[in-house]
């Protein structure tokens, strides 16, 4: 009878498992998988894989809060299931959800329904904002490697027979950046 501890972030950006994985070792937990990085949204994650696998009759998993588990409500619920009929308990430290108990599984299932709605809000909220960016005429993503004035040179060079290497250490790109645009140009042009 063991218990297994299971942390995440999904980013590293300002987070930390240790927070969690210090609970965690506070709540008893013998064995602690965690994973950094890794979106709650995706069913399968490197460390929760090993997690899952190493669970044995009689053991209990435990997170400091559901939504480490996952954040949609098919897939905590099929989680439930799946870790009941091994003979697997659920806890979350910070959260009243203890499986081993009637109400702990309600809680369970009225959490699993409110981390989605979080997920879907925030979803929602994202895609909000960048419409708003885009009507505002806010160009989204990652900045051209090439400007314009610098795309009229490159194509200028390359018809004088100049190479594309020493175009792009003129033009400080590299030179798959350069042979993409040029070949955009001349996708354009013909």
């Amino acid at each position: 009878m063991t218990r297994v501890g299971y942390a995440r972030v999904s980013t590293l950006l300002g987070q930390s498992v240790e927070p969690q994985v210090r609970k965690l070792r506070e709540a008893g937990c013998d064995v602690i998988f965690s994973d950094e990085g890794q979106s709650g949204a995706k069913a399968s994650r490197p460390e929760w894989d090993k997690c899952l696998a190493s669970l044995q009759r009689g053991d209990t998993l435990v997170a400091v809060r559901l939504d480490r588990f996952g954040r949609s409500v098919a897939h905590l619920l099929k989680l439930s299931e799946d870790l009941q009929a091994r003979g697997i308990d659920l806890v979350c430290t910070d959260q009243p959800v203890d499986t081993t108990t009637a109400v702990g599984r309600l809680v369970f299932t009225i959490l699993a329904a409110v981390a989605e709605f979080e997920r879907s809000i925030t979803t929602e909220r994202i895609h909000d904002g960048l419409a708003v960016a885009r009507a505002n005429g806010k160009t989204l993503g990652a900045p051209r490697a090439l400007s314009d004035a610098q795309l009229r040179a490159a194509v200028k060079m390359r018809a004088a027979q100049m190479r594309v290497p020493d175009i792009a250490a003129t033009l400080g790109v590299g030179q798959s950046t350069l042979y993409r645009a040029l070949s955009a140009a001349e996708a354009a042009a013909g």
